[in-house]
């Protein structure tokens, strides 16, 4: 008879799953198939998608792409299933450059530090009024736990009974094979994954869910009518109530030692001693946490990071693809909303940075402020003076705190590498510096090169190359205009309210990352949710799908907009002048500035004195070629050695597509700079010495 009941109720669990898994595919695929007809509905969708590279809309859909080193991420749900108790213990490998002298790493994107100080910092804030929330909670519901406690009670002691051997002599002595828990050996409480992770979307979760649930609701049944059709096993649960406390204890502890847990390590731990890691919920959320220096190094590249504090206190992150001997050296900084992710987001083929680093430089990788971690020098700094700053930071204190650092580094390792290097006459440094840098990236960096010429400091730059530079903006479609003058008129309400601009919750940030999967999914629905995001930027044909897919979006930690950002953007567009922040009053403006109007950056590129570079995107709706080629003229007219060039990219191409022509311009631009050899170095050393020789004796006469 429990034969009978055990197949019945295998055929019924099986027959469930199959209803079950086969109705969500199938309202998957009618939303993919309505958004496939919704898509073909709108107009203007050639020319917002044909931009893309690998997809067209005839003759069939195909969706967004992820970056190519992300595309093994896909998984099937029968993958997953089957992986599901072998996928507990996967783990990173922690990378390193293992040269640091201190052996401590800054707090990367998605670092523990990062993710332990903004974990700190919100239960603080919450911890009062949770705790009393939780208290009277637990005691409304507790007569209901009382009521689930009694039938799990029975349940759990039939069932330890039952899987129980008949035999006795096993407990007297220890398992040869001890039975291993299975723990999540992994190395903080949310570690990157592996390239060859398999990450799961929505649709895939739920698949799981239902799965888990109908085995769990089957396994009670079978239990339950176990116990009906076996009244032996219900005879021998309610004997034990009446059995001795000192023999269930002997037994108790009889069954610890025969499953007693096997304790493990990880290669790779900084303490190699054994110890037993704990399973965490978040860890099975199976979501792409990946950074920069796991996409650097699973590529066979050597990495380093680089700890790197401002003078105003905030903590950035430069990474590094080292070449200590290298004399020509190349920085490479990110825009808004992005991270040095950007430059590595298409592997060895496509990256500038592998690009650059294959060609002989030391290339180095920018962060500015402005992750969701708040990583700062205070670390009790309050979320209103963290995001605290405009652009006006970015360019006079992160750039150079971190070019600084750059200058540091090379000239102590040149030295030890080539003795034979001199002291560096007349600002003349032993290796060349280049900076390229997209859309915000190249506003800090001229803002950088100006502000350090007016205060008579070098700025260790050799050439700049700018893709699409933001900076002028008054060419732009309607809907920037009217969120300019909606953002400048609530402005002082607003500042007072949201400080910055991100999702702001993990469980948000995790659910974007897996509709970012799932659009890749399904194609149809990742192509409509591409067209509805072009329409928002004025048509700008850049893969914002697959952006939103990268790993610097998880769910510990992205990169935000600070509302004075945010706030410094729209002035630029509004008065149609790059110039810095305004404070928004000739006193503020005077004490930081000394005149009532903020510098007029435009007006002062008669400072620049490197070569400049400007790259636009014919198909760019966000910083349009018309505004790069006022940077043009500008330079053009104060005197400064620019070149101009466009291609047919969107805003975002310039990073995160594989665009081979677009390295090759970039390359031959960076190779125009020459590094002066050693011999001529010295020499030009020896001369300098015998004028400055001549000058005192002049002085002297």
């Amino acid at each position: 008879m429990q034969r009978i009941v055990d197949n019945a109720l295998a055929v019924t669990k099986e027959s469930v799953k199959t209803v079950t898994y086969e109705s969500l595919n199938n309202i998957a695929r009618c939303i993919n198939g309505v958004s496939a007809l919704l898509l073909t509905l709108l107009p203007g969708k050639a020319n917002i998608l044909e931009g893309l590279h690998g997809w067209e809309l005839r003759p069939t859909f195909r969706g967004p792409r992820l970056p190519r080193w992300m595309h093994n991420g896909v998984s099937s749900f029968n993958h997953f299933v089957h992986e599901l108790s072998v996928d507990s213990d996967t783990s990173s490998l922690d990378y390193s450059s293992g040269e640091d002298s201190d052996g401590v790493l800054p707090a990367s994107p998605s670092s523990q530090s990062s993710r332990l100080s903004w974990a700190s910092a919100s239960a603080n804030s919450e911890t009062h009024w949770t705790e009393w929330i939780t208290f009277i909670l637990w005691w409304l519901i507790f007569p209901l736990r009382i009521l689930i406690w009694i039938p799990q009670y029975f349940l759990r002691l039939f069932y330890k009974r039952s899987t129980r051997a008949p035999s006795s002599p096993r407990r007297n002595h220890r398992s040869p094979r001890p039975r291993v828990s299975k723990t999540m050996s992994s190395k903080d409480h949310d570690v990157p994954n592996r390239a060859t992770d398999r990450r799961r979307g929505v649709i895939e979760d739920l698949h799981l869910a239902i799965e888990i649930c109908i085995e769990a609701i089957f396994d009670f049944f079978h239990r339950a009518t176990h116990m009906i059709l076996s009244p032996s096993a219900a005879f021998a649960i309610m004997s034990s109530w009446f059995s001795s406390p000192r023999h269930s204890r002997k037994e108790s502890h009889d069954d610890v030692s025969d499953y007693e847990p096997v304790q493990t390590a990880t290669l790779g731990d900084t303490d190699p001693s054994l110890t037993e890691r704990p399973t965490r919920l978040y860890n099975s959320m199976n979501t792409d946490t990946r950074t920069c220096q796991d996409v650097i190094t699973e590529l066979g590249y050597p990495y380093e990071a680089i700890r790197v504090v401002t003078s105003d206190g905030y903590v950035l992150l430069l990474e590094r693809i080292p070449r200590r001997d290298a004399r020509k050296a190349v920085y490479l900084q990110h825009g808004i909303l992005d991270s040095s992710m950007g430059w590595v987001s298409n592997g060895v083929v496509g990256s500038p940075a592998f690009a650059a680093y294959d060609q002989g430089y030391d290339v180095f990788l920018g962060n500015f402020r402005g992750l969701v971690s708040r990583d700062h020098v205070n670390k009790n700094i309050s979320s209103k003076e963290y995001w605290r700053y405009s652009i006006n930071e970015h360019g006079t204190e992160d750039i150079p705190a971190m070019i600084e650092k750059v200058h540091e580094i090379k000239t102590s390792e040149l030295k030890l590498s080539q003795p034979n290097i001199d002291e560096e006459i007349n600002q003349e440094e032993p290796y060349k510096l280049c900076a390229v840098c997209h859309s915000l990236g190249g506003a800090g960096i001229l803002m950088y090169v100006i502000t350090r010429k007016i205060k008579e400091k070098p700025h260790r730059l050799s050439r700049l190359i700018l893709l699409s530079p933001a900076g002028f903006h008054e060419d732009s479609n309607l809907g920037f205009t009217i969120v300019e003058y909606i953002f400048l008129f609530v402005s002082p309400v607003l500042a007072r309210i949201v400080p910055a601009f991100y999702i702001p919750t993990r469980f948000f940030r995790m659910l974007l990352n897996k509709l970012a999967r799932d659009f890749h999914n399904y194609p149809a629905l990742g192509g409509l949710v591409q067209t509805l995001m072009s329409y928002v930027v004025g048509g700008d044909s850049s893969n914002w799908v697959g952006v939103l897919g990268t790993p610097h979006y998880n769910m510990n930690d992205m990169p935000a907009v600070s509302f004075g950002v945010a706030k410094h953007l729209a002035q630029i567009k509004h008065t149609g002048k790059f110039r810095m922040f305004d404070y928004g009053s000739r006193t503020a403006n005077m004490e930081v500035y000394g005149s009532p109007e903020p510098l007029d950056l435009g007006e002062s590129y008669e400072f620049i004195d490197v070569p400049v570079d400007l790259v636009a995107g014919k198909k760019d709706k966000v910083i349009r070629p018309s505004m790069v080629r006022k940077h043009y003229k500008v330079m053009r007219d104060a005197g400064v050695d620019v070149s101009f060039n466009e291609f047919e990219y969107a805003h975002l191409d310039f990073t995160f597509s594989h665009r081979e022509e677009l390295l090759t311009y970039v390359m031959s631009r960076l190779l125009l700079v020459e590094v002066t050899p050693p011999s001529q170095q010295r020499q030009s050393s020896q001369k300098g010495m015998k004028l400055k020789k001549k000058k005192k004796e002049v002085s002297v006469v």
